[in-house]
């Protein structure tokens, strides 16, 4: 799909790539609370921590994407 260049999608936008992955990164934050409540209910603190981090990652590639986005679209 690297090669896709905008033909099936439309778009070859470089700023729209990254609202997307800034979008689906903070959506799977919150998917990820969820999963989250989840395994505390059920006791699982493992789980509940492993989620936790990929939450934190998530996060933080959103914040990425929207700095990477402030500074595409400011210039």
């Amino acid at each position: 799909m690297a090669d896709e260049g905008g033909q099936v999608t439309g778009t070859k936008d470089k700023d729209y790539n990254i609202v997307w992955f800034t979008e689906q990164s903070l959506s799977n934050a919150l998917r990820l609370e969820t999963y989250i409540q989840d395994a505390e209910r059920d006791g699982d603190s493992e789980l509940a921590e492993f989620f936790r981090r990929a939450q934190d990652a998530s996060r933080r590639g959103g914040e990425q994407g929207k700095e990477m986005l402030r500074k595409r679209l400011a210039g």
